[in-house]
């Protein structure tokens, strides 16, 4: 797919997405953001630019973590998410955490202003993860850590099929290459092409708990990256491909809803005090 048409599906999906995503996946991403918070081990004080934020589920945490002395900006390419975490930072009372739409491959910031970058679950959506890791070491300061967290390999990830399903009614090309960088060490290379060191792996296995057909479905249809392409659907082909889904992920299914394996990466690097 074009580059800039890849954006601007990206940007108008997760507009589309936005009212959804935080209620379908805070708690299935948990395990993720953990992990990533865990790595990043954030200080008091620290400035932070958490890319790719959608409506805050790391920034917000962070912003905990940093105390009032801190300072964060929240970016992403949805409006609509950047609104609803604008809202949401007032509504906490966080002066010191700010969102502003901006493109990850093309940070409006300047050179060395960040002791810490994280990006959760976005860097699989851009469409030259290169340059976006370019940018995160360009805009952190001397010895400063860009922490990113990825879905990882696409035969662990027991709700993959949402994408040919969607595929087969739509041409979505939603994330032509999303699980690549998932797969074994291949996240370590774009780190290495920026100029980051003491580039850490870590891999996690994890169940995404569902109670219903009906959380599943809102999940991967409405609050995800597929959700522009199913919005255009009618009402028959919504159907049709929810049943097709729910019947892929029939293997996970429990007593009390779904239990949907998954594998996330997290990978950290530093910024040399010395280019």
């Amino acid at each position: 797919m074009n580059p800039e048409l890849q954006r601007r599906v990206q940007r108008y999906g997760w507009d589309k997405a936005s009212a959804f995503y935080e209620e379908s996946w805070q708690k299935q991403l948990k395990p993720a953001h953990d992990l990533l918070l865990e790595t990043a081990q954030v200080k008091p004080g620290e400035g932070i630019l958490d890319i790719a934020a959608g409506t805050g589920l790391i920034t917000f945490r962070l912003a905990q973590l940093t105390g009032a002395e801190g300072c964060i900006l929240a970016t992403d390419i949805s409006d609509e998410m950047v609104k609803i975490g604008s809202q949401r930072a007032i509504a906490k009372g966080y002066p010191h955490v700010s969102f502003k739409r901006m493109d990850a491959e093309n940070l409006d910031i300047e050179d060395s202003s960040f002791d810490l970058v994280t990006c959760a679950l976005g860097i699989m959506y851009f469409p030259d993860p290169d340059q976006a890791l370019k940018e995160m070491f360009r805009v952190l300061k001397p010895g400063g850590k860009a922490v990113v967290a990825i879905w990882g390999s696409r035969k662990k990830c027991g709700w993959a099929e949402i994408f040919p399903i969607v595929d087969a009614r739509v041409s979505s090309d939603v994330c032509p290459m999303f699980f690549n960088l998932g797969e074994q060490d291949v996240i370590k290379f774009p780190f290495e092409k920026a100029g980051f060191t003491n580039i850490n792996i870590q891999k996690i296995e994890v169940r995404l708990p569902y109670s219903s057909d009906e959380e599943a479905c809102q999940a991967s249809f409405m609050g995800g990256p597929v959700a522009m392409a199913y919005s255009r659907f009618d009402e028959q082909t919504k159907e049709e491909a929810q049943k097709e889904y729910i019947e892929s992920i029939q293997p996970y299914k429990t007593a009390t809803g779904y239990e949907i394996p998954g594998e996330f990466v997290v990978a950290s690097g530093i910024k040399p005090l010395s280019d």
